[in-house]
């Protein structure tokens, strides 16, 4: 579902930068400044000697040695080269540069290549910070060794009962329990002692890649059980999703290893980041995504006119086949200063590949579809205008795509509708936005945008059901008791007239005072939705909930409030009745044919979680004295179930509910009906939401198919399309975590020196991370600036301990913390403990500290980064 971007994204104007004396002087077949930058900049050699550069710069005349002296002079001049010896040159301050704090790169007033420019700073800006970097991505002693190398769960050297806070945890609307994109994590086995390779030459197999941090990935392939590491200076700047062919090496440390020899498909060849200009003309850009191993060099005339600190996105022109080099790129989009909302933002959605508006041809047929409702149209739908029907949404919301509707029936049952609103009524196959929203899949929320999944014509026009107005649906129509025993079902296409629109608040305010407008027909359905649960939870539905992140943002958009959303009633009766929908769809359509092969299906599954990662959570919870008895597997949900109610209002709650999330699998889209562990259903698919899920268009088109009595359909390339729709999911889900991450270091910014209250959620060789637990905002203390004490880390345990005191802080501890920092370009907040001791104490444990460490700027293992494995200076 790969298609060319056509996005308006802002754009950096295309003319070509000013060139430099030197370049304009030049006869034609001389080199440019540039040309000697890259051999520079994208190479890891220390030094280079004149005579091996000329070689490669294929200089042989006079002319040409005058030329690319006169270069040389000038890289000299402006800082970015210094000569060693006689003839050999470096980077300048590669081998003697301090280390810089990892602040934003300050603008240039010029770009010019003159000795004026450079009076005054006499260090190549990248050269210092690429030092910085790749210091900082030196394993601390703890993870160099064997058994943290091999836990594939760890990212960049963090422990995987850290990593749950690692991010906010999503929640689509009206999605129940573990039906959500989650994390996949690769579950290998750990070997004791380091195994030597072993060659196994002439074995290859084709996967994907999957960056795991910035020193290796994994190649999951169909054609080998276990996923291919492969270190990065093997990947030949394969990035995340390219399709890749790989020579096996044989075994490393228990898990087969390789090379890429081939990428035979690019996923994409565009990198998000901030750019870092040097005096003579070019950049760099250094990546936003933090397993991205590689920075893209850009040359003067790649720039186009984007400026230094710039959050840009670059494509890639050039692929080196040396590891040692960098890729060469050039400046496709400007999104403005780094740091700034909306840079951020776009960066954000150009990273995940987010569209940033619809082509013009898709806008056009969304316009052109008349609004009208043909007489002859209603005759052949079930007309559900003269019954009560409502939609309950956020109070914000457009895009109604469902309702409910309610009468009851002679025998003394209620007859419930679940209305949806009839989206491939008006998406036709073949057309332009068919294949628009086929692309899109989802649409995706960030905190200040929607990324609608459909033109705004039909999102919140054609398709909303709004009151008032006649809609065309596809509805499940049960009958049921009061007791909410299921005797009948229908589906079928409808039409139905709103009466009322309701925001959950104002729902929940007819559940909770029985007054207002409906107030009868609400709380009936809130009684019978309760039964439901009360079905579900009996039969092993689990019952794990999250915490949604919610912001109040100004007209700006910038944050002026952080709070956690509660879900109530109101929620949950939508949610067991969009859940009925989608469960009795399934299967309605799984029973129509009694043999295999079944009728082709779009199922939503949910696996059974994996043993080896359950006993690690069950292990983990231990700490905290809960059980989990794990013998039965028929009683998991139960056992699951009753921890979840356990640590209610205990300060683990938080930890033990993420963590009981990530250890299951991920929710899919799939032509296999293997069924739903989370919400213990047999069948299960998505029906209700197909303004904004193209799944829910796809069983909205085979249900129609079916019910008209079609043939079966071939199920591959329905399969392929559920593969691509999770492939979004995923993206979509890391996006909205993105942008929430960057909000949450957004308002933090502006309660520097500021106390909350927070919770152990993560810790580290070199830090505890600390959930403040009114907004939910995540930050770090650095186990070297803890009062009172040297700690260090119990990771059998998951606790700190102090050498003196003995103290510890384990999981879910209450700290009370001050915010230090908040960095938007690496979106980390930093924290330190309150600490009531006299300041002549703490001045004396600081210089105490400090002598401990010999004066070394580098002795403590601290970050501001949480997973990144990074020391900070």
């Amino acid at each position: 579902m790969k298609r060319k971007d056509d996005s308006a994204a802002p754009r950096a104007p295309r003319a070509k930068a000013a060139r430099t004396p030197q370049e304009t002087s030049a006869p034609t077949a001389s080199v440019t400044i540039n040309q000697v930058a890259r051999e520079f900049f994208t190479s890891n050699e220390t030094l280079i000697p004149y005579r091996q550069l000329a070689r490669r710069l294929g200089v042989t005349t006079k002319e040409q040695r005058e030329v690319l002296f006169g270069h040389l002079r000038t890289l000299r001049e402006t800082g970015q080269l210094e000569l060693v010896g006689n003839d050999e040159y470096r980077l300048y301050g590669t081998e003697s540069a301090e280390p810089v704090p990892a602040t934003a790169p300050e603008v240039e007033a010029s770009t010019e290549s003159t000795p004026e420019a450079a009076k005054g700073n006499k260090k190549s800006k990248y050269a210092v910070t690429k030092q910085r970097q790749d210091e900082e991505s030196k394993p601390t002693p703890e993870q160099s060794r064997p058994e943290e190398d091999d836990d594939d769960s760890v990212s960049k050297g963090r422990p995987v009962e850290a990593e749950f806070g690692k991010d906010p945890v999503i929640h689509r609307r009206r999605e129940a329990g573990f039906d959500h994109a989650g994390d996949v994590r690769h579950q290998k086995k750990r070997r004791p002692e380091r195994a030597a390779e072993t060659e196994r030459p002439g074995e290859y197999i084709t996967g994907r890649v999957d960056l795991a941090t910035q020193k290796f990935a994994f190649v999951v392939s169909e054609e080998s059980e276990e996923d291919v590491r492969v270190f990065t200076d093997r990947l030949m700047f394969a990035m995340d999703g390219d399709t890749v062919r790989v020579r096996l090496r044989g075994q490393r440390d228990g898990r087969p290893v390789g090379d890429v020899v081939e990428i035979l498909k690019r996923e994409k060849d565009t990198v998000v980041g901030r750019l870092m200009t040097q005096n003579a003309g070019f950049g760099f850009v250094k990546p936003d995504y933090r397993k991205l191993y590689f920075d893209v060099f850009v040359p003067t005339d790649g720039l186009h006119e984007a400026r230094d600190g710039e959050k840009v996105l670059v494509k890639i022109t050039e692929w080196p086949e040396d590891p040692g080099r960098q890729p060469v790129g050039e400046v496709v989009r400007s999104f403005g200063q780094a740091g700034e909302n909306e840079a951020e933002i776009n960066a954000i959605m150009a990273e995940f590949g987010l569209p940033f508006e619809f082509p013009a041809e898709v806008e056009a047929e969304s316009e052109a579809i008349p609004d009208v409702i043909l007489a002859k149209e209603i005759k052949r739908r079930r007309d559900f205008r003269d019954v009560t029907t409502f939609t309950i949404d956020p109070a914000d919301a457009k895009d109604f795509d469902d309702a409910l509707s309610l009468r009851q029936l002679e025998n003394g049952h209620w007859e419930i509708g679940v209305h949806i609103a009839d989206v491939t009524h008006y998406v036709r196959p073949d057309t332009a936005l068919e294949k628009e929203a086929e692309f899109r899949a989802t649409s995706v929320y960030l905190v200040d945008r929607v990324i609608p999944m459909l033109p705004e014509r039909l999102s919140n026009g054609l398709c909303s059901l709004r009151p008032n107005e006649d809609k065309l649906t596809f509805s499940a129509v049960f009958e049921l008791d009061e007791k909410g025993k299921l005797y009948d079902s229908w589906y079928g296409k409808t039409i139905i007239h709103s009466d009322r629109r309701f925001a959950y608040e104002e729902a929940q305010e007819r559940i909770e005072t029985k007054e207002g407008d409906y107030a009868t027909e609400v709380n009936l359905l809130n009684d019978i939705a309760k039964k439901l649960n009360e079905q579900r939870f009996k039969k092993g539905a689990i019952s794990f909930e999250t915490q949604e992140v919610k912001f109040r943002l100004d007209e700006n958009g910038k944050p002026v409030g952080v709070y956690v959303k509660e879900r109530k009633d109101a929620h949950k009766m939508i949610e067991e009745f969009m859940l009925l929908a989608n469960r009795k769809v399934a299967e309605f359509v799984f029973k129509i044919k009694a043999r295999k092969p079944r009728m082709t299906m779009v199922y939503r599954i949910h696996e059974a979680p994996d043993p080896d990662r359950l006993q690690n959570f069950a292990l983990f919870a231990q700490k905290f004295g809960h059980t989990l008895d794990l013998t039965n597997p028929k009683k998991l949900s139960t056992e699951l179930n009753d921890l979840s109610e356990e640590v209610v209002g205990k300060p683990e709650q938080n930890v033990i509910q993420t963590l009981a999330i990530r250890t299951m699998s991920k929710a899919i889209y799939s032509t296999e009906p293997i069924g739903h562990f989370g919400l213990a259903f047999e069948h299960y698919t998505h029906f209700t939401s197909p303004i904004r899920r193209y799944p829910d268009m796809m069983v909205h088109r085979l249900l129609e198919h079916y019910l008209e009595g079609g043939k079966n359909v071939p199920a591959e390339p329905v399969e392929e399309e559920c593969k691509h729709s999770s492939e979004r999911e995923k993206r979509a889900a890391t996006a909205e975590r993105a942008s929430i991450k960057y909000k949450q270091v957004e308002y933090m910014a502006d309660e520097i020196g500021a106390e909350f209250t927070g919770v152990v959620s993560g810790l580290t060789e070199w830090g505890v991370y600390v959930e403040i637990q009114e907004n939910k905002c995540e930050g770090m203390v650095r186990v070297s600036d803890i009062p009172g004490d040297y700690f260090e880390l119990d990771k059998d345990n998951y606790r700190l301990v102090g050498k003196k005191t003995k103290r510890v802080i384990q999981f879910g501890d209450p700290l009370q913390v001050v915010v230090k920092a908040a960095n938007l370009l690496d979106r980390t907040i930093d924290f330190e403990l309150v600490d009531g001791r006299p300041d002549a104490v703490k001045r004396r444990e600081k210089d105490e500290k400090r002598g401990n460490r010999g004066g070394s700027r580098h002795g403590g293992k601290e970050s501001s980064g949480k997973s990144s494995g990074k020391r900070r200076r």
